[in-house]
């Protein structure tokens, strides 16, 4: 289509005041109106709604326009939407652009400097869709077969939920034992289910499935391929002998879980006084203790006190706690933590009542269903709770009195900050969580990390279980610290997103890939040497004219769309599409133009 038959809609969104508030939207629509081959332009208080949708389904329906503009918030969070209306008018979802007009301008600037940058950037998106074209998706054939990387309890969950939807999973596990961190815990919070009752309903089911394939024991070497067609490379060590082989899958789900967090030499006196443990050792204890008596037993020892230290590990802050070797600091809070420890006092307590039990916190999060009775049970069972500000912690130490081993003095802020002395048998220190280390993996995975060394999704709200590169999921605690619960809500959700995936045999990705122009290509190869994407690009011998030449091919699957070989191809024989040369210096002509009525 010639651009003289070029009719653009522009859609200019309010955003329920988080753009009008700071551009004249209307004022914005009059200039839109004049600008070449505009058609239309209309506002809406919110164009992702439906009505803002029907209102761009009717004018394609109707012939007033061939050509989509959307100007609202960033399109990361509603492209797909507006796709999808123009699709369901009967266009190609590919003639639409949109101009963010909320976080690169109302969020940015004030009065009318925003009412003329967001003409600028709408007038960009207008020129540069007069050069857009109906494009195709691309079409991958896919394995339907999943593989987790992972055995503990996300993972198990995760190969479950697939499994049961008919595809074929593959669950790796590096050690030799299947569960994770659940193998390790006792009674959970905040219910009391007993952590091994569920691990053995689990394990039952994922070892009798027929759809699921165990291997432990297992190292990764590599991990090669596109979404729908991956190889991992892998190593299993069993009887002593060491064995590769590959798999290939259409998926991959990390679920690497976590560790819990080991307090330095002399932090709260662990590794100086024996009697100072942490929760994980706590709970490992109540698992296997026969203490029959009123007091709690450890080693043979009656615990008459025991104090319980909250944020050890986690919410740490520069310049008061101590960094790891490499510098880290755990920043976040782990979040479970609160609700383990009160849990473990209230256990304590009702079964063992001579044993005295002081908590000493910063701050008490008990967030989720039924977590805040664990706190008010555990007031009622008499624990003493005792507050201390971050730049003032528990100092542990030893005690000169004869019964009691250690004493803990402590700043306290609900008595006005009285300096006390705890004295104590037992201390036990609320170890946070953090990831296990696969930042080996993840390079090699071309996975993003954030800056508190978690697994990082592409978004917190839009897509929570999804990486930026096609196909591979996260699920559980690689990527954010969580209780058993809502690790098994998040495989369930990293399971819905790897089946529906897989369930066609096939996937659709967008075009916006590197198209090389054969006419143009001379085979010097610039194009592949720039490319950031191994396999993306490569050169291949082909008969053009009864002669054999070398020339640029493009594997679309792998193809990021970074452009990078476009900017090295002298004869400019390689271009992007949907972001094309021409269509660049378009926009750049449209902003230096004075025909916005700016």
């Amino acid at each position: 289509m010639s651009e003289n038959n070029n009719k653009i809609g522009v859609y200019i969104c309010y955003c329920g005041g988080n753009i009008s508030d700071h551009v004249d939207v209307e004022e914005v629509r009059n200039r839109a109106e004049k600008m070449p081959n505009v058609s239309v332009a209309r506002t809406n208080m919110f164009m992702c709604s439906d009505p803002g949708q029907e209102m761009i389904i009717e004018d394609l329906k109707s012939g007033k326009i061939n050509r989509v503009v959307v100007a609202s918030c960033a399109p990361s969070l509603h492209e797909t939407t507006f796709r999808g209306a123009i699709e369901r008018a009967g266009s190609n979802p590919f003639i639409y652009d949109h101009a963010n007009i909320r976080e690169q301008v109302s969020w940015v600037h004030h009065g009318d400097t925003a009412t003329d940058k967001a003409t600028i950037l709408i007038g960009a998106a207008a020129a540069k869709s007069k050069q857009l074209k109906p494009l195709d998706p691309i079409r991958v054939e896919a394995k339907k077969h999943t593989t987790i990387i992972g055995g503990g309890i996300a993972g198990i969950k995760t190969a479950l939920d697939i499994a049961q939807t008919g595809i074929k999973v593959t669950l790796i596990e590096k050690s030799s034992l299947l569960g994770g961190r659940l193998n390790t815990l006792g009674r959970l919070a905040p219910f009391g289910e007993k952590a091994s009752d569920i691990l053995k309903e689990l394990l039952d089911q994922v070892v009798n499935h027929k759809a699921i394939t165990i291997h432990k024991d297992c190292k990764i070497n590599n991990v090669e391929g596109y979404v729908g067609n991956f190889t991992l490379n892998l190593t299993k060590n069993s009887n002593n002998k060491k064995t590769k082989f590959t798999i290939d899958t259409g998926a991959i789900v990390m679920a690497t879980g976590s560790v819990s967090y080991t307090p330095f030499n002399g932090e709260f006196g662990f590794g100086q006084h024996e009697e100072v443990i942490t929760l994980q050792d706590l709970i490992a204890l109540l698992k296997d203790n026969k203490s029959s008596g009123s007091a709690l037993e450890v080693n043979g020892k009656r615990i008459k006190n025991m104090v319980m230290i909250h944020c050890v590990g986690s919410r740490q802050i520069p310049g008061i706690h101590q960094p790891k070797e490499n510098g880290q600091l755990n920043e976040y809070c782990s979040r479970t933590c609160c609700a383990a420890l009160l849990n473990a006092a209230n256990q304590i307590r009702e079964k063992f009542p001579e044993t005295g039990i002081y908590e000493m916190y910063r701050d008490i999060r008990t967030y989720g269903r039924g977590q805040e009775e664990l706190y008010n049970q555990a007031s009622k069972n008499k624990v003493v709770f005792m507050r201390y500000e971050a730049d003032a912690p528990p100092e542990v130490s030893e005690n000169s009195h004869p019964e009691y081993p250690l004493k803990v003095k402590i700043k306290d802020g609900l008595t006005f900050n009285e300096e006390m002395d705890v004295p104590a048998d037992l201390v036990v220190l609320a170890t946070g969580i953090e990831p296990d280390d696969v930042s080996g993996l993840a390079s090699m995975m071309k996975l993003p990390i954030g800056t508190d060394k978690f697994l990082l999704e592409v978004h917190p709200k839009l897509r929570p279980v999804e990486f930026p590169i096609a196909g591979i999921f996260l699920a559980g605690t690689c990527q954010a610290p969580m209780d058993s619960g809502e690790t098994c809500n998040a495989a369930g959700a990293a399971a819905v997103k790897a089946s529906a995936l897989l369930s066609k045999g096939y996937i659709e990705l967008d075009p916006f890939v590197a198209e090389v122009n054969l006419d143009k290509c001379q085979g010097h190869g610039a194009c592949v040497e720039a490319c950031i994407k191994e396999g993306a690009l490569s050169l291949v011998e082909m008969e053009i004219d009864g002669k054999m030449v070398k020339k640029a091919q493009v594997t679309a699957a792998m193809c990021l769309g970074c452009g990078a070989c476009a900017a090295v191809c002298p004869e400019k024989a390689i271009d992007i599409n949907g972001w094309a040369l021409k269509q660049y210096e378009d926009m750049v002509d449209a902003i230096v133009s004075d025909g916005f009525g700016v």
